[in-house]
């Protein structure tokens, strides 16, 4: 079940409004299974 406060994208990842200015990203364990080690994260 998907937490109601988090919001998906199609490509695994979520985020999380923790405060006007403050965003909590991340990613969901299909991704972390699926990736392996996860060495680079480009944030555009």
């Amino acid at each position: 079940m998907n937490p109601p406060d988090l919001k998906y994208s199609k490509e695994h990842e979520w985020v999380r409004s923790e405060s006007d200015s403050v965003v909590v990203m991340g990613i969901t364990e299909f991704a972390q299974d699926s990736l392996g080690d996860v060495v680079f994260v480009e944030i555009p």
